[in-house]
């Protein structure tokens, strides 16, 4: 027989082979585990004044915009000086990633911006990672008010796009990732008056269904609120949510689109392959009016345009407490 000219192996070298093969295994799982874990951390940060906002004011200006890794870093932070908003929900923000040279770019823009800030990893960045640091890029929200409260949504629904597979080489083109799609919610604390923001990034290399989908993951997620609490819902949504099936679950949510009254501009420049479209957004509910929805398209410091937009609060009573109005 065939099998008679292979040689015989000692039992006891079998199990030795089988035990080396489980304790390979536990240890690729847990180097896995620890990466899984290190996803789920929050950073955050306070670098605004300690001077106490005491009554809420007439009104908020909010900034929202993805920053593109925050390749540079410099004229992002030149702008939003300029600009002076009170609240920041920025998306694509590195954390020791080899092409943003190791920084960490929420922190840096917090520091340069007087502003508190929270930072939620979305994916590691396998192919911008050093034998010293291990690199994420994710979503960042900063503002002069105290923030408090984060949390992450990671999307059930996700494209496996970004997965690493072994018989692809480690390549900064391939953009092989851990992690997935997500959004970071915070309360922001305006003078005893609580905004809730939802700093979103749905996924770009998939179909609307898909975006469609981790949309409602976030709409249904703020139904935990009353109709009494202000709420953002705002970042890279990655396809036109103000025409469609898209547009009517923010009508039913009752969020509205400031950005969706006239004909929708172009959030990201127009390219030989890309031609411009509305992806970014900013929607609102709760006691709030707003004003003054702008799309900054001369701002080229990244391949998004910065989007600004003021909020009128109707100064319902500082005394009201968030939990009042929070869903058990």
């Amino acid at each position: 027989m065939v099998a008679d000219t292979w040689p015989r192996i000692p039992i006891m070298h079998r199990r030795i082979a089988l035990h080396c093969s489980l304790m390979l295994v536990l240890l690729v799982s847990a180097a896995y585990a620890q990466h899984t874990n290190k996803l789920h951390e929050i950073e955050s940060g306070s670098f605004a004044p300690l001077d106490p906002v005491l009554v809420p004011p007439a009104s908020i200006r909010v900034v929202v915009w993805n920053i593109e890794r925050g390749l540079q870093v410099e004229r992002v932070v030149e702008f939003l000086q300029q600009e002076n908003p009170d609240v920041v929900l920025l998306q694509e923000v590195d954390l020791n990633a080899r092409r943003t040279h190791h920084r960490d770019i929420a922190r840096e823009i917090a520091e340069k911006l007087k502003m508190n800030y929270v930072f939620g990893r979305e994916f590691e960045e396998l192919t911008q990672e050093s034998s010293k640091s291990t690199a994420y890029h994710g979503q960042a929200t900063l503002s002069r008010f105290p923030l408090s409260n984060p949390r992450l949504i990671r999307f059930s629904e996700q494209s496996n796009f970004w997965r690493p597979r072994w018989y692809l080489p480690r390549m900064e083109l391939l953009q092989e990732r851990l992690g997935g799609r997500m959004a970071l919610a915070c309360d922001v604390n305006v003078g005893g008056q609580t905004l809730v923001a939802y700093n979103l990034h749905l996924e770009s290399r998939g179909s609307e269904q898909l975006r469609r989908a981790q949309l409602v993951e976030v709409l249904d997620d703020s139904q935990r609120y009353g109709s009494e609490v202000p709420l953002i819902v705002a970042g890279d949504m990655n396809f036109d949510v103000s025409r469609g099936r898209a547009s009517q679950l923010i009508q039913d949510a009752d969020f509205r689109n400031a950005f969706a009254e006239s004909t929708p501009e172009a959030t990201a420049p127009s390219s030989f392959l890309h031609p411009g479209h509305p992806i970014d957004w900013i929607l609102t509910r709760g006691p709030v009016q707003y004003a003054d929805a702008r799309v900054h398209g001369l701002i080229d410091a990244s391949d998004h345009y910065p989007l600004s937009l003021t909020i009128v609060s109707q100064r319902f009573d500082p005394r009201n407490n968030i939990a009042d109005y929070v869903a058990p």
